[in-house]
């Protein structure tokens, strides 16, 4: 996909697309909290070199683990970092009604899939031997 498609302009750095195709609710996450003057929220909601070492143990320590046990997994592992309230004002930018613990899932579930197709891109993981590299 080019930027000039238009196909991949709401990915993010290494992602692929692959589990998430439109990050802009963990975008907005990230533009609010820094309105909010929460850039501690932002470094948070951002992938670190943990994240990667992470995945690589839930898969290398569960053997096989299928993609979507491993997004529900991860994304349940990140959801602590995400603030309720900022999630709940990035969903309402984007015209979603949530409450704060279901915009905070959402949000989640967007940062565990970018770190998942991160890993993926770097070969922290391998999709195609189902998780393992």
């Amino acid at each position: 996909m080019s930027e000039a498609s238009g196909e991949d302009k709401d990915l993010l750095p290494f992602a692929s697309g692959r589990l998430v195709k439109d990050y802009s609710l963990l975008r907005e996450y990230w533009r609010v909290a820094r309105e909010r003057g929460r850039e501690d929220l932002v470094e948070k909601a951002m992938i670190s070199e943990a994240d990667y070492k992470r995945v690589r143990e839930i898969v290398y320590g569960r053997g096989r683990v299928g993609l979507a046990d491993l997004w529900d997994i991860v994304t349940g592992e990140v959801e602590d970092r995400i603030d309720p309230d900022i999630a709940e004002e990035a969903a309402k930018r984007l015209g979603l009604n949530a409450l704060p613990s279901t915009a905070r899932r959402l949000v989640a579930r967007q940062l565990a899939a970018w770190i998942i197709e991160a890993a993926e891109h770097w070969k922290f993981i391998s999709a195609r031997e189902g998780g393992r590299s």
